[in-house]
C-alpha cells in the first residue's frame, strides 16, 4: 500500500464533535472536500476497507463537494458507490444494504443555505469526537494512502423505499400532512405516500437548497406554522415535518399541538416496550422528567445520556437499547439498525395512531402537564462556555435541597423541578431549559438559573 504526502489544514472551526461543517466559500470549500476524501479514505484503507458509500443532500453546493470528496476517496484506492441525492438515512441504509466499510453524507442538515458539511460512519458506528480530529491530523501530516480506486453510480432508493414500506401498519386510514421543508427527503417522500393507505397532503416536497418557505428545522415552533395551518385546513389527523436531510422529525396532533422529541419518544416507548419488556430507553439530558417517569410506568428502564446523535447511537449499541432519542428530533429504533431516520419515525408514529382506537391527542392526554421554557441557545465566548458550566457546578454542589447531575453540563433538580445548562459541542453557545409542575415553580427555577449565570458574568436569555 503506497503512501503520498499532500498536507492540508482545515479551518479550525469546521472539525466539530459530530461532523465536519462550515460556510461554503469561507470555511468550507471543494479543496476541503478533496482533503476529507483523502484523509478519511486513508483511515479506512489502513483498516482494510475496500468499498464506501457517498450521498448528498439538496443544497446547491452539495454536488460540487460530492465530486471532490469522491476524487479524494478514489485516490486512496477505494471503490466508491455514489447513491446520489437523497436523505441522510438513505446513506446509512446504503452502508448496510451494500455491505460497505463506511459512508459519507454531504449535508448541512438544518443549517442555513450557506452551510454544508459531512457526516461519516463506518460499519461499526458513527464517526465523531476523536475520530473526526484524526481526519484533521492525517490531513495536516499529509499521511495519505495512494491507490487506484474507482467510482460507480448505484440506485438504492427503491430498496430503501421498500424497507420503509415494510414498517407501514395502517389498519385505519388516516389523513396526514407531511412538511418536507424543501429538504432532501422530498423525492422519496412522494414515492412513499403513493403506496401508503389513507390521504396524504405534501407541503414543500420539491427539493430546494434555498429553503424558500421556512427554515428546515422542525423543532422550532415558527417553522411549523405552515404545517399547523394545513392540518387545520384539511382537518387532518396529524402532521409530521422533517429537517433538511430528513434525519430529524417533528410532529403536531390534529389540534395543532406540537409534540417535541421527548413526547414523541414517550409515544414510541409505549409501543416498543410491548416487544421489549423491561428494555432500556435512552433520552438526552434535555428531555422532560415526564418522559423518564413514563418509561418507568411502562415497565422500561429510563437512561439519561449526553446530547448528540452520535453519542446516543454509541450508547444505544453499548447497552442494547431498543429505542433512543433526543429533544432535537433524532429518534433511533434498534429495528432500523439504530439509525435516526425521520421518514421511518413518521411511519411508526402514523402506524401507532392508526392501530389505536383514538387520536394522537388521546395517546398523550395522560401525560402530566408541566410549565417549561423552550430550549434556549445564547452566544458566549468559546473560551468561556465550558468554564461557566464548571463554575456553576462548583457553586451548587453540596447545597441543601439541590441535586446536580453533571453528565452533560449541569442538570439541577430542586423541589420545584429542574433546569439545565450545558455547553454546545459544535457552537459557541450555552443551552438552557427549565421545567416545573407549576408556573410559580418555573419562575423560581428561572430565577435560580439567572442568578448562577450572573455570578459568572453571563446575561441570561430573554426566556428566563
Amino acid at each position: 500500500m503506497a503512501t503520498a504526502t499532500t498536507a492540508y489544514r482545515f479551518d479550525p472551526t469546521v472539525l466539530r464533535e459530530y461532523d465536519i461543517r462550515g460556510i461554503i466559500g469561507k470555511t468550507l470549500t471543494e479543496e476541503d472536500a478533496l482533503a476529507i476524501g483523502r484523509s478519511f479514505g486513508s483511515i479506512l484503507r489502513r483498516r482494510g476497507a475496500e468499498h464506501v458509500c457517498v450521498g448528498y443532500d439538496g443544497r446547491h453546493s452539495s454536488p460540487f463537494l460530492e465530486a471532490a470528496l469522491v476524487e479524494g476517496l478514489v485516490s486512496t484506492g477505494l471503490v466508491v458507490h455514489r447513491i446520489g441525492m437523497g436523505p441522510t438515512p438513505m446513506l446509512y441504509f446504503s452502508v448496510k444494504y451494500l455491505n460497505t466499510a463506511g459512508g459519507v453524507m454531504i449535508t448541512g442538515s438544518h443549517n442555513p443555505p450557506e452551510y454544508n458539511g459531512f457526516k461519516m460512519l463506518t460499519n461499526s458506528g458513527p464517526v465523531f469526537g476523536d475520530q473526526i480530529q484524526e481526519i484533521g491530523t492525517v490531513s495536516a501530516a499529509g499521511d495519505h494512502v495512494f491507490g487506484m480506486g474507482s467510482s460507480e453510480q448505484v440506485n438504492v432508493s427503491t430498496a430503501y423505499l421498500e424497507k420503509l414500506l415494510k414498517a407501514v401498519k395502517m389498519p385505519r386510514p388516516l389523513k396526514v400532512v407531511w412538511d418536507n421543508g424543501n429538504g432532501a427527503g422530498g423525492y422519496i417522500l412522494r414515492r412513499l405516500v403513493e403506496k401508503m393507505p389513507g390521504e396524504h397532503v405534501l407541503l414543500f416536497d420539491d427539493v430546494d437548497g434555498n429553503f424558500p418557505n421556512h427554515h428546515p428545522d422542525p423543532t422550532v415552533p415558527k417553522n411549523l406554522v405552515d404545517l399547523q395551518k394545513a392540518v387545520a385546513d384539511h382537518k387532518a389527523d396529524l402532521g409530521v415535518a422533517f429537517d433538511g436531510d430528513a434525519d430529524r422529525v417533528g410532529a403536531i396532533d390534529g389540534h395543532g399541538n406540537i409534540l417535541f422529541g421527548d413526547q414523541l419518544l414517550a409515544v414510541f416507548a409505549a409501543e416498543v416496550l410491548k416487544e421489549h419488556p423491561g428494555g432500556t430507553i435512552i433520552a438526552d439530558v434535555k428531555a422532560s422528567q415526564v418522559l423518564f417517569d413514563e418509561i418507568t410506568r411502562l415497565g422500561g428502564k429510563p437512561l439519561m445520556w449526553k446530547t448528540g446523535h452520535s453519542l446516543l447511537k454509541a450508547k444505544m449499541a453499548e447497552v442494547n437499547s431498543p429505542l433512543a432519542g433526543e429533544m432535537s428530533g433524532h429518534i433511533f429504533f434498534q429495528e432500523n439498525y439504530g439509525f435516526d431516520d425521520a421518514l421511518f419515525a413518521a411511519i411508526k408514529l402514523i402506524s401507532i395512531v392508526s392501530q389505536s382506537s383514538g387520536s394522537l391527542t388521546d395517546l398523550t392526554a395522560h401525560f402530566p402537564q408541566t410549565s417549561s421554557t423552550p430550549e434556549s441557545r445564547f452566544q458566549v465566548d468559546e473560551a468561556r462556555k465550558f468554564a461557566v458550566i464548571d463554575e456553576v457546578k462548583s457553586r451548587l454542589l453540596g447545597q441543601d435541597g439541590i441535586k446536580v447531575n453533571d453528565l452533560d453540563g449541569v442538570r439541577v433538580n430542586t423541589a420545584d423541578g429542574w433546569w439545565l445548562l450545558r455547553a454546545s459541542n459544535t457552537q459557541d453557545v450555552l443551552v438552557a431549559r427549565a421545567e416545573s409542575t407549576t408556573s410559580e415553580g418555573l419562575a423560581r427555577l428561572c430565577a435560580m438559573l439567572k442568578t448562577q449565570l450572573a455570578a459568572s458574568a453571563i446575561i441570561a436569555p430573554d426566556e428566563f
